[in-house]
């Protein structure tokens, strides 16, 4: 039999601009290669994986070749071995149930109990984003914690649903339908199947488009509470949409900026008449929560 070849990486820091340059240039010498956004705006990671040691003086030569092109410094190529590891029980290890509020996230592998009056919340680490762990999606479930201690939903959105763990926690805190949308498909197929394992199927709607503009989040409105943990800089340009799909006195809980961006998305919202009534600070993270 023969042995699984040693996996090794590649990582680069390029401008965004960049990114596909830099990631075109190492794609032919390597059997896979994603790219990460460091800081909305700024720098991207483009990490690369190979069969084997890589060729560095190859690699290193026309990463600075492509360089000098464009014009800029020679990015510095960080090349290491990839740790053998079980990949499934690294995991599982690095999944352990999370507290958010009342919220109580666990994976399948989990085989306690639920804990006496937490809500709990089954969600395996997968293809989209939101397993409690992040910091925004912790202050979001912290946020919709205390919303639902003093304020009723009879119909709420989760923009940019990815796993669809915030409307799973709206589902069960509120016992309210709610859609959850997402332009990405795989996300929407595990929202689905993840709505299913959490017996909340009939409440979780999940459809797939681009924003408001999708039929039924059209239908869905006026929110009582709309959710959106996706990033800064759609946050701020989907505020008039938002606005537009929530009902006099609903709140609304932003996430997925960084401290920095908060007066920023704060100001586009504040433009449309909402007023921020909570702020979630974890880390350099912050979760908002405003009225309408």
């Amino acid at each position: 039999m023969s042995s699984i070849p040693d996996l090794w990486r590649i990582a680069l820091i390029v401008p965004e601009a960049l990114v596909e340059f830099f990631s075109d240039a190492v794609a032919d010498h390597v059997v896979s290669v994603s790219t990460f956004e460091i800081e909305e705006g700024g720098n991207w990671l483009v990490e690369a994986i190979s069969h084997g040691e890589p060729d560095r003086a190859w690699l290193t030569s026309r990463v600075a070749v492509l360089a000098e092109a464009v014009g800029i410094a020679e990015p510095e190529i960080t090349f290491e071995p990839v740790p053998k590891l079980d990949w499934l029980t690294k995991s599982y290890q690095s999944f352990p149930p999370i507290r958010a509020g009342r919220c109580f996230i666990h994976g399948s592998h989990f085989e306690g109990k639920v804990p006496a009056s937490s809500i709990g919340l089954l969600v395996d680490a997968a293809t989209a984003f939101g397993s409690g762990e992040h910091a925004t999606t912790f202050g979001c479930l912290v946020a919709l914690d205390r919303l639902s201690k003093r304020f009723p939903v009879r119909r709420a959105l989760d923009m940019g649903c990815g796993s669809g763990i915030l409307a799973l926690a709206i589902a069960k805190l509120w016992h309210a339908p709610v859609v959850a949308s997402d332009i990405d498909a795989e996300s929407v197929r595990v929202a689905r199947l993840n709505a299913r394992r959490n017996k909340v199927a009939g409440l979780v709607h999940a459809v797939g488009g681009v924003g408001y503009k999708v039929a039924a989040v059209r239908r869905g409105r006026p929110y009582d509470l709309i959710a959106s943990n996706i990033l800064a800089r759609p946050l701020a340009r989907m505020a008039p949409d938002l606005r537009k799909a929530l009902r006099p006195g609903g709140y609304v809980v932003l996430s997925g900026l960084l401290d920095r961006h908060e007066n920023w998305v704060l100001a586009a919202h504040r433009a449309q008449g909402l007023r921020l009534v909570g702020r979630i600070p974890v880390g350099e993270w912050r979760t908002l929560v405003l009225r309408g």
